[in-house]
């Protein structure tokens, strides 16, 4: 089996440009229009896909969070009642997959629970993502895989063992896998970059990619040296907004520079082969006195 998945129209996985994704998650708030303009932000930064999440909020939420009182930009009310308030429907993700498909990019969804694939069916789009919180969740993982979509898991919070119980239970056909860790922001000294060679020596056939929730740029570029052929972060039009994720998240300008470092990086990488540029002919020719 080849490393590679097909995302939309494109090969994603080892020899191919690595596949960015701008996570909007619920950073959004509720607001389509809000929404909107990170898919821009995304689109102008050059990504190649959008990404959502999809929850059913009375399956999702535990039940003994469900009545917690919590302070928010819709007043003090319970978390249960917080989490309809981040959570699109069928109008918002129809006019979604439109203006998606307009700006031409990619778009898909971590799904949170069967109910929400069930949702996530009426539309077409290009793949299915399970997080991190998923992973041992195999009645979930079996059901997106009866899809026939591609399918990305994320391995935040999860032991090795955990991790190959849930490749088991899904299948490694039209699989991804994302090297993350499930703290937001994450510290440096916890993004442990090198597991992404180990996934990719555990786990042969499946393309490896990086979610980071880290603050700042450069781990996600040295991500792509170390091999990911996938890039997820998340993005907000403004990193003070209320919400837990926009901390981790980066800004339109920083996305653009953030694509702008990933492909520096690969075309810096080069073929491994040593090679005498023509560029340096001249070099050679003026400065190198024995021959």
């Amino acid at each position: 089996m080849k490393r590679e998945i097909k995302i939309g129209n494109k090969l994603v996985g080892d020899g191919y440009p690595a596949y960015i994704i701008g996570e909007i998650g619920i950073n959004h708030n509720g607001d389509l229009d809000l929404a909107k303009k990170m898919i821009d932000a995304a689109v102008n930064a050059k990504a190649d896909a959008i990404k959502f999440q999809k929850r059913t909020p009375e399956v999702c939420t535990p039940k003994d969070q469900q009545s917690k009182m919590r302070q928010t930009p819709w007043g003090y009310i319970t978390y249960l009642d917080y989490r309809y308030k981040v959570e699109f429907g069928v109008e918002e993700y129809t006019e979604i997959d439109r203006y998606c498909k307009e700006k031409g990019i990619d778009w898909f969804v971590s799904v949170w629970d069967e109910g929400s694939v069930d949702f996530m069916e009426q539309f077409d789009t290009h793949a299915y993502k399970l997080p991190s919180a998923s992973l041992t969740d195999y009645p979930l993982l079996r059901k997106v895989r009866e899809t026939g979509r591609p399918i990305i898991i994320s391995t935040g919070m999860s032991t090795m063992e955990e991790i190959r119980k849930g490749v088991e239970v899904v299948g490694e056909e039209n699989l991804g896998m994302m090297h993350s860790t499930s703290s937001y922001p994450c510290a440096p000294d916890e993004l442990n970059l090198k597991m992404i060679e180990t996934l990719k020596k555990e786990f042969p056939n499946i393309p490896i990619g990086y979610s980071g929730h880290e603050v700042g740029l450069v781990p996600s570029a040295v991500a792509v040296a170390l091999g990911a052929c996938m890039v997820e972060r998340h993005i907000t039009v403004d990193r003070s907004m209320w919400g837990s994720d926009q901390s981790a998240s980066v800004e339109p300008g920083g996305f653009r520079k953030l694509v702008k470092y990933i492909r520096v990086t690969e075309q810096g990488l080069g073929d491994g082969v040593k090679h005498v540029y023509e560029s340096e002919m001249g070099p050679r020719e003026k400065l190198r006195r024995v021959k």
